[in-house]
């Protein structure tokens, strides 16, 4: 039994394991680069092996960069089954669609190292005929004679799931689990993380490994006390929003603190974001995988993501409309990063105000528009064009979809202490803080090198 790391190895995305045991290969999550042209370059080059050999993908959740190049496996040859949850499965298609359509726009413009997309939405959809099953948390099943596979519940995003695969050699049953990524605790819309499950090994992501969240009640007043802020001074207020979890948590709150009389009934709310508007979609068909809280207000006839005032702005000239609104609005729009999207568009036209707020509660990533605005750069570029920051910024930490340092180590030793433990998906800094805090002589604790091989 051998286990390959392809991707989030001593960085934060591209997630891609791969486990080699009964003549068999089961990959783990199948995800982009992202970030700078460095680990944009590496989507396009080979995945370190050889995907027309790979007979089953077990896919943890749909973020980009978990999924983000199943077309392109498919298009190197892969050809077994892809199994997640159901919410994964229409999150995946979504996200990959807009991956592919991002990819083919870029295609377009004329640069210096013009690349032609990885994958087209047609492959997208070649590549969705081989979801063929949906698992439910605590389920087990067989992926292959004498290898099982058993999800539970990460608590990310809706749907999302850590794996444990059991795996017969020898006359003995060997285990090895998937963090996939874990959430932060108490969140409104999905569960608590459950429960780790005795495993010989653990593969565990380590992005929050050093640090600890601000509480999220704490965050919320803040997030409250900067509307009503900006309200009060005449503006609007700005958040960049990732369209899955982060948009819909962010619409629930909204609820909430109208609901609380902790903000105005009367404001206009715009979910500036085509992709957000089709994840909500999703969400809403799936109460069943809600956490406590959202699903008691779908059992009392309430829709956790209506607030008054609510407009989806699903065209581009709806979005441009928003414009002409000088004050009381909230704008969510895409992308959380600011590396396109609509956002972009408002941040151009709307940074120079001193009465408007741009609200970030999203991770920014060393280099990207959103830290170097945190970070005091002053004027920014935007669509080449020098852009004055006079809007008052705030950042509020405590929202993250991640579970900190404290719940990292919490989930880890939730059971006897593995054999062996092995941290992706997370900056190297945050990894040797981690490490620091699991390891014991009799149970080690690895950071593998990019598509580096170890015999379990």
């Amino acid at each position: 039994m051998k286990v390959s790391f392809h991707g989030a190895a001593r960085e934060v995305t591209g997630s891609c394991h791969l486990i080699e045991a009964r003549k068999k290969k089961v990959l783990i999550d199948c995800g982009m680069f992202q970030g700078g042209n460095a680990t944009t370059a590496e989507n396009y080059k080979g995945f370190g092996f050889n995907p027309a050999q790979v007979d089953h993908l077990l896919l943890t959740h749909a973020h980009c960069d978990h999924t983000g190049r199943i077309p392109q496996l498919v298009k190197a040859g892969f050809k077994g089954d892809i199994t997640s949850t159901a919410p994964s499965s229409e999150l995946a298609k979504l996200v990959m669609l807009d991956s592919a359509h991002l990819q083919e726009e870029d295609a377009k413009r004329k640069h210096g190292q013009k690349r032609e997309p990885l994958y087209s939405s047609s492959d997208v959809e070649m590549a969705m005929r081989q979801f063929k099953q949906t698992v439910n948390y605590g389920q087990t099943i067989e992926v292959a004679e004498g290898i099982r596979a058993t999800f539970f519940d990460a608590g990310h995003i809706l749907g999302s799931a850590f794996i444990l695969l059991e795996i017969e050699e020898g006359g003995m049953t060997k285990s090895i689990l998937f963090s996939g990524d874990l959430g932060n605790k108490n969140k409104p819309i999905v569960r608590n993380t459950a429960k780790r499950p005795d495993a010989d090994f653990v593969v565990s992501e380590s992005t929050y490994g050093d640090r600890i969240h601000k509480p999220l009640d704490k965050s919320i007043d803040e997030f409250y006390g900067a509307i009503t802020s900006t309200f009060e001074a005449g503006g609007n207020v700005f958040i960049p929003t990732f369209a899955i979890e982060r948009a819909q948590e962010i619409i629930y709150f909204l609820r909430e603190g109208i609901e609380k009389k902790k903000l105005p009934k009367k404001m206009q709310v715009f979910l500036d974001s085509p992709m957000a508007i089709r994840a909500t979609e999703i969400f809403r068909r799936h109460p069943e995988f809600y956490a406590d809280g959202a699903r008691s207000l779908v059992d009392r006839g309430i829709d956790p993501f209506y607030v008054p005032g609510l407009q989806f702005t699903q065209s581009m000239d709806e979005s441009k409309s928003i414009n002409d609104i000088k004050s009381g609005a909230v704008i969510l729009a895409g992308s959380g990063m600011c590396n396109g999207g609509r956002i972009l568009h408002h941040m151009r036209n709307n940074l120079q105000n001193p009465a408007n707020s741009f609200i970030f509660i999203n991770y920014a990533s060393r280099d990207s528009l959103p830290r170097r605005i945190i970070d005091g750069v002053n004027p920014v570029r935007i669509y080449g064009e020098e852009i004055s920051v006079r809007a008052k910024l705030h950042t509020i930490n405590g929202f993250s979809a991640h579970a900190d340092k404290a719940e990292l180590i919490s989930w880890h030793g939730q059971a006897p202490l593995p054999l062996q433990t092995f941290l992706v998906h997370g900056s190297i800094e945050s990894m040797k803080v981690l490490s620091k805090k699991l390891a014991t002589d009799e149970h080690p604790v690895v950071m593998p090198e990019p598509h580096e091989v170890f015999k379990l």
